[in-house]
């Protein structure tokens, strides 16, 4: 009877990967939600808010392979575990320090790197659950619902955090985010396992449906345990891999002007006042979570219907290729509200590829898609480190217009690089 019985356990937890998703973005946009007060508060202006964002991103950037290589040899149950734990010590860190203290931004500068090291095994992590838990079929919508918490982390963190601040202080919305990252890593540890064999509540049937989905995987065994392991030799021999990464360059790029500046953007540049900019800064995002959902789903179709070409590929060319459009269009209008929702379009458009860079990586390299998976995305840290303090130099100099300009242009470099890439091609032992 045990057999018969029906679960899906492996829903459950990429659910709560898409919580943890949320609580990452909320620990890192939190920053540019207070940016105006911590900017007053310590005497930083634009440019040195700016080094303090892209610290994150090159701790982040800098520890994708150091966490690649944890998830694939401790299992994503422990190293995710320990990995909120040091985010919420992070955080906790920025909230304690001192007003008055000397040397304020080099403080901040390092606790953000020590906070973008931290962060950096979370989708190394989770895309080594997705080849250990999810057939090929169901993928791209797991992929899709697992970053989907980036559009709303990062959605909720305006309006909330706002609240937060103008009742509170600043000091306070950091400590709620250390505290919510602290309690939604309590209930993974509990809840998950590294292998559906070892965790309890999984069913046979369920045990066999996920077997059947990762005998379709491009490591071409009947089993996960059977799958060869790839070496980083054969990886780096992978002639894609440069175009993946460049590709995701130009995604964190894009999506770091959004997570970085479009708040303030919205505040110093548009005229909003703090209320209406948050509300206004929540569209980009919400656009991120519907359109992630939305592409995830979409390539899974497409996928089956016309093949992993077509379903991961040509889906994110496509979808690069209109974000650009809409970042140049939404740069130029007059009108503040409309500028807000043509970007907020261009944000959505960008999410509809976020899924096919991470089931590619499944994709072509099978249980070694966390070492894969994690120098991809060291290619979007980079990108959204270069965004974080190139963009308002840029703005200072030639004008916002010209910022999102350049962010067009990478966006439509990232769509041709996708076109180079063959992800029904699997990485051989």
């Amino acid at each position: 009877m045990s057999d018969e019985r029906r679960t899906r356990i492996r829903f459950f937890l990429a659910f709560w990967l898409f919580i943890l998703s949320g609580v990452a973005f909320l620990d890192r946009t939190n920053l540019s939600i207070a940016g105006l007060q911590i900017s007053t508060e310590y005497g930083l202006g634009n440019q040195r808010l700016g080094w303090i964002f892209s610290a994150f991103l090159i701790g982040y950037a800098g520890f994708q392979l150091p966490a690649g290589w944890l998830a694939a040899r401790y299992g994503p149950r422990r190293v995710l575990t320990l990995g909120v734990l040091w985010w919420g010590i992070a955080t906790g860190l920025t909230a304690l320090l001192p007003s008055g203290i000397a040397h304020a931004v080099l403080l901040l500068v390092t606790i953000r790197f020590a906070l973008g090291a931290g962060e950096a095994v979370i989708y190394p992590a989770a895309n080594q659950f997705v080849a250990r838990w999810v057939p090929l079929e169901e993928r791209g919508f797991i992929n899709g619902l697992i970053f989907a918490g980036v559009g709303a982390g990062s959605g909720l963190t305006p309006p909330l955090l706002t609240w937060i601040i103008s009742t509170q202080g600043w000091r306070a919305a950091f400590w709620f985010s250390a505290v919510i990252g602290l309690i939604a890593g309590a209930v993974w540890w509990f809840a998950a396992r590294d292998t559906p064999e070892e965790h309890p509540a999984v069913s046979q049937s369920e045990l066999r449906e996920i077997r059947d989905g990762l005998s379709y995987t491009p490591v071409n065994s009947k089993t996960a345990d059977a799958a060869p392991s790839i070496s980083l030799r054969a990886i780096l021999r992978r002639r894609d891999l440069p175009a993946l990464m460049f590709g995701y360059f130009s995604f964190g790029y894009v999506a770091w002007i959004f997570f970085s500046w479009f708040f303030l953007y919205m505040a110093q540049v548009r005229g909003f006042d703090l209320k209406s900019s948050a509300r206004y800064s929540m569209l980009p995002f919400l656009s991120m979570t519907v359109c992630c959902l939305v592409g995830g789903a979409l390539s899974d179709r497409l996928t089956a219907r016309y093949g992993l070409r077509v379903g991961r590929c040509v889906l994110a060319s496509v979808a690069l290729a209109f974000t650009g459009v809409f970042l140049v269009l939404g740069s130029q209008v007059s009108s503040p509200q409309l500028a807000g929702v043509i970007l907020a379009g261009g944000a959505g458009a960008l999410y509809l590829s976020q899924s096919s860079f991470w089931s590619v990586s499944n994709d072509i390299a099978g249980r070694s898609s966390g070492v894969f998976s994690s120098m991809v995305n060291m290619g979007g840290q980079i990108g959204g480190a270069v965004t974080a303090s190139l963009t308002p130099w840029i703005a200072q100099r030639f004008g916002w217009t010209t910022s999102f300009a350049l962010a067009a242009a990478f966006a439509v470099l990232g769509a041709i690089c996708w076109l180079t890439v063959h992800p029904e091609r699997p990485l051989d032992a």
